[in-house]
C-alpha cells in the first residue's frame, strides 16, 4: 500500500491549478455560489498562494507549563462563564457580533487528539448542554461548533449562536458576517450567557462566573 501524500504533493497539485499571479481562481459553482454567500464575486480575487512553510509553527501553550492551565481558574476573571473543577467556559464581554459565543476548555492540558479518556467521556455530554442550552434563546436559530486550534494547543470548542430568522447567516459564512457586524453590548453577553450556566450547574455542579452573574 502507497504511504499517505506528503505535504509537497499535496502543495504541487494546487500549484499546477493557479492561473496568472499565482491565484487560484474563484469557484463560483462552489460557495461564492450559495444564496448565504456574504459576498458579490464581480471583483473578488483569492490572495497568491504563498510558499510551502518548512514547519508547522508552535503554538501558545504547547509546553504546559506556559499555558493558561498552569495557574488555577480565577473565578473572578471577566469572561468566565461558568467552572467545575474539571471544565470552564467562557466568552468576550467585549462582545462578538452573535447572540452568543462561548467556549468550552479542560482544565487539564491537552487538544482534542491527546484527550486522556477521563475527559472525552466528559465532552460530549457537556457538548449537548451547551448547545442545547445556545439554542433555548430567543435570539439564536442553531448553534454552530467549531474546533480550530491553529493559534493555541489547548483545547477550546467554540458555540456560535447563529441569529434566529436572518437566514443568510446561515451555514459556514456566518463567521464572514460575524467580522462585520455591531458588537453585542456586554450587559447583553451577560444575559445571554447566564441560561446557558445555569443549565451547566444544573447538569454538572459548578459555579456562575462573574460574565453570568453581572
Amino acid at each position: 500500500m502507497d504511504a499517505p501524500e506528503s505535504p509537497e504533493d499535496y502543495y504541487a497539485r494546487i500549484e499546477a491549478a493557479l492561473g496568472d499571479e499565482r491565484r487560484l481562481p474563484v469557484a463560483v459553482e462552489e460557495m461564492p455560489g450559495w444564496d448565504i454567500y456574504p459576498y458579490e464575486i464581480d471583483f473578488l480575487k483569492i490572495k497568491p498562494l504563498a510558499p510551502l512553510a518548512d514547519t508547522e509553527p508552535a503554538r501558545r501553550g504547547e509546553d504546559p507549563e506556559t499555558c493558561w492551565c498552569a495557574e488555577p481558574v480565577d473565578p473572578e476573571a471577566d469572561g468566565l462563564v461558568w467552572s467545575n473543577d474539571e471544565w470552564k467556559l467562557s466568552t468576550d464581554l467585549d462582545g462578538s457580533g452573535l447572540p452568543i459565543m462561548v467556549w468550552l476548555s479542560p482544565l487539564t492540558h491537552c487538544d482534542l487528539p491527546t484527550m486522556p479518556p477521563a475527559v472525552a467521556a466528559g465532552l460530549g455530554p457537556l457538548i449537548a448542554t451547551v448547545s442545547a442550552a445556545v439554542e433555548e434563546l430567543p435570539s439564536v436559530g442553531r448553534v454552530q461548533l467549531a474546533k480550530y486550534g491553529d493559534g493555541g494547543a489547548h483545547l477550546h470548542m467554540l458555540f456560535m449562536g447563529r441569529p434566529a430568522r436572518i437566514l443568510q447567516f446561515r451555514g459556514s459564512p456566518m463567521l464572514d458576517w460575524e467580522e462585520n457586524l455591531p458588537r453585542v453590548p456586554a450587559e447583553v453577553v451577560a444575559r445571554n450567557v447566564r441560561p446557558v450556566a445555569e443549565a451547566l450547574v444544573a447538569a454538572y455542579g459548578g459555579r456562575l462566573g462573574p460574565a453570568a452573574r453581572d
